[in-house]
């Protein structure tokens, strides 16, 4: 099973465990997660690549899926991605370096 497909089984089935408790805060939490990436004074795919940044440095490799599939999504360029990458690996140094070979075979499952 590719990543793409595994990571959108192991969410789908986690996040209805999650909100299927019906527990205000957690509900709370995903909404306000959703809203902080929509269109604003900063457009929704610099987001998602500022996203892409940052899970990267935090080694999350569900949430790389995430943010590169969304910033795809939003039209970002492999150029563009490959640029939030870097950054990501400034900031991080060499421990993002399994996570930047994750991302850059995600990129590839997705735009093949």
């Amino acid at each position: 099973m590719g990543h793409i497909k595994e990571f959108h089984k192991r969410r789908t089935e986690g996040n209805n465990k999650v909100l299927g408790l019906n527990f205000l805060p957690f509900k709370r939490f995903f909404a306000l997660d959703t809203r902080c990436y929509e269109d604003g004074a900063i457009p929704s795919k610099y987001k998602e690549l500022m996203g892409l940044s940052c899970s990267l440095v935090l080694r999350c490799n569900d949430c790389v899926i995430y943010h590169i599939e969304r910033s795809i999504a939003e039209g970002a360029s492999r150029d563009e991605l490959n640029e939030a990458i870097n950054i990501a690996l400034v900031i991080g140094g060499s421990i993002v370096i399994p996570h930047l070979r994750f991302a850059c075979e995600v990129i590839d499952e997705i735009l093949k």
